[in-house]
């Protein structure tokens, strides 16, 4: 009996699994080609959980929803828009909303939702976007 259970974690663990899961461990999330940091990744979770319905996977702003919104969501993606904001603004336009911000009314605030840690991840994030021209 003892020998058996033996086994069967030494085959669990040469598999590469543990026993709580049911395959290999996540990868790491990359993006353009870099390993995100683990700031970073944290900031995937949020986006991926609150923005990407909207703003879509690769923040081109064409996620689930966005072509039921006029206007559509911005391009998050977009060089010219990664250049012309800071992460201070970044950071205000999640906290606050757009139209606190002068853009969109349809963005919601998310400071009451998202701790300032989650803002600031989701912000280092959204840098990792930009897409090359």
């Amino acid at each position: 009996m003892r020998s058996a259970a033996l086994l069967a974690i030494a085959l669990v663990a040469a598999s590469g699994c543990s026993p709580r899961t049911a395959g290999p461990a996540p990868a790491t999330p990359v993006v353009a080609g870099a390993v995100l940091s683990y700031e970073a990744q944290q900031g995937l979770a949020v986006y991926r959980h609150y923005c990407l319905t909207c703003h879509g996977e690769t923040g081109a702003g064409d996620g689930f929803n966005a072509f039921n919104l006029d206007p559509h969501p911005r391009d998050l993606s977009d060089p010219g828009f990664q250049k012309g904001k800071t992460d201070a603004d970044l950071t205000e336009a999640v906290k606050r909303g757009g139209a606190a911000v002068g853009l969109s009314p349809l963005m919601p605030p998310w400071g009451q939702t998202l701790s300032t840690r989650q803002i600031d991840d989701v912000v280092l994030y959204l840098r990792t976007l930009q897409r090359n021209n």
